[in-house]
């Protein structure tokens, strides 16, 4: 297709992008028509990102071109972009949580009235924008109250509010219920109608099979290839993506569990969060909790590790109780969490590699009140290769590294602190099919090496998946444990809703 050609309202032609040590573009195409859906897939690392940062401005490219209605545009910032009608829903969300959803909506451009911001036009134009996408949030509600999931749904109308021809996507479902994730869908539904396209990125192979026209794959920074979703089926994806068969998506967990390690009696949090919670935890257990959003999923791992006051209950680590009145505490009592929001409480984006995976265990590096950078250097060099991790080398910044091997660094850090149990929320969120199978095969690892551990998941399939039981929460309240290879999807949403 020539350049210039009227059928696509987006394209980038040819684009290429070097960073020092690491080629993450390599003349890469790419092309939207208009009212359309088109889903970006690649593993962590294939550069879906660096590609949208090319065309949201945040990056400038090294070669390549990119057109808008066939005219060609020089995009050097994001206002520039969003000029040019194309608006980005990043993964990570960058709002201003003491400000409300009106004022995040209209950052940088409050309607005036008189020299002063007119606060009615706001109100009106953000509930219009709203309204009109079915979100059911107060304007005048501070961002930093509302939950994950009604964050995503402001940053979406944001984007809409730009009048925006084209919406890039980043893992929007990736902390959404099924409910929401259909709601989205809707919005999605809306937008193609006004003919807008949308630039869709997700690791959910369900998601994008049904609501793509067309799937670009891209694997190390090229691209791979671009095809009608109809004409393709998860494995082809899965196979372009990894470039290689992947037989099995959760790899067998060989070590059966063994004498209880942890012992938790009774446990409710001080806030009324949740109440009653009882369940054991063996050395080289994997323990699942389900539970739709707002189930307290996440609050029950903050209060076993000291995050949230402990109301009534008793916490037993090795038949001895225990108090975690802090993380400190826990992590003392052989405790280590990975949180859900990785860009908001889980890195230090401004710092490298080998900060980030050592800032929780700097006392085992420091003599005389001197850090041994020896020490570090190995046992950081040590982590990069045991785990896997992607980056040019231990002194490169995490900002700079894709969402999988942020997560890898971090999964690192706890495991310097060398610790008993292991509580991940959501490790795999946003993460690609071969790093997520990277991480199960860790879990295993751990599992094996008498660790125990407790994931909060909102996949189901990966609970069924990965771990020996899953414990179900609903509305605060534990309704079920089952043993994963006696209990179904199905099983698990009744037990979801029991408390509803």
């Amino acid at each position: 297709m020539g350049a210039g050609s009227s059928e696509y309202l987006l394209e980038m032609n040819h684009i290429s992008k070097q960073f020092p040590g690491v080629k993450a573009l390599d003349d890469v195409c790419f092309r939207v028509r208009p009212g359309t859906v088109h889903s970006l897939m690649g593993e962590n690392g294939a550069g879906k990102s660096t590609l949208m940062k090319c065309l949201f401005g945040i990056y400038t490219p090294d070669s390549g071109e990119i057109l808008i209605d066939g005219k060609k545009v020089n995009i050097t910032c994001p206002a520039e972009a969003l000029a040019y009608h194309v608006s980005m829903v990043h993964q990570e969300l960058n709002q201003v949580l003491h400000q409300s959803v009106m004022e995040n909506m209209w950052l940088g451009r409050y309607p005036g009235k008189n020299g002063f911001i007119d606060e009615k036009k706001m109100y009106k134009d953000t509930k219009e924008i709203l309204d009109r996408l079915n979100i059911d949030v107060d304007p005048r509600k501070k961002v930093g109250t509302l939950p994950v999931s009604q964050k995503q749904m402001v940053e979406i109308a944001k984007a809409v509010s730009y009048n925006a021809r084209v919406i890039v996507m980043d893992e929007p479902t990736s902390s959404l219920t099924e409910k929401e994730v259909e709601h989205l869908f809707s919005i999605i539904e809306t937008l193609k109608k006004n003919n807008t396209s949308i630039i869709y990125i997700s690791h959910k192979m369900e998601e994008i099979l049904r609501i793509s026209d067309e799937v670009t794959v891209m694997r190390d920074g090229r691209w791979i290839a671009t095809k009608p979703a109809s004409e393709l089926t998860i494995d082809d994806i899965i196979r372009m993506m990894v470039g290689r068969e992947l037989t099995e998506r959760y790899p067998r967990k060989e070590t059966e569990p063994g004498e209880v390690l942890l012992e938790v009696q009774n446990l409710s949090s001080m806030s009324p969060a949740f109440e009653d919670v009882s369940f054991t935890l063996h050395r080289g257990e994997i323990l699942g909790i389900a539970g739709l959003v707002g189930s307290k999923r996440t609050e029950l791992l903050e209060t076993l590790f000291g995050i949230r006051r402990k109301g009534r209950g008793r916490i037993l680590m090795n038949g001895k109780e225990i108090e975690n009145k802090s993380p400190l505490d826990a992590m003392k009592n052989g405790f280590a969490m990975l949180t859900e929001e990785r860009r908001s409480n889980g890195i230090f984006a401004c710092l490298n590699v080998s900060f980030n995976m050592i800032i929780a265990n700097l006392a085992q590096y420091s003599k005389n009140g001197f850090l041994s950078n020896n020490r570090i250097r190995q046992d950081v060099q040590k982590m990069i290769d045991a785990m896997n991790i992607k980056t040019p080398s231990a002194r490169t910044n995490i900002s700079n590294l894709s969402g999988g091997n942020q997560q890898k660094v971090i999964l690192s850090r706890w495991l310097l602190t060398q610790p008993e149990v292991l509580l991940l929320d959501e490790p795999t969120r946003g993460i690609d099919v071969g790093a997520k199978y990277e991480i199960y095969q860790l879990m295993n690892k751990l599992a094996s090496d008498g660790k125990g551990i407790i994931v909060v998941s909102s996949e189901m399939p990966e609970l069924l998946g990965i771990c020996d039981r899953i414990l179900v929460m609903s509305n605060g309240r534990q309704s079920d444990i089952f043993r994963a290879d006696e209990t179904t999807q199905v099983k698990i949403m009744e037990a979801s809703a029991k408390y509803l």
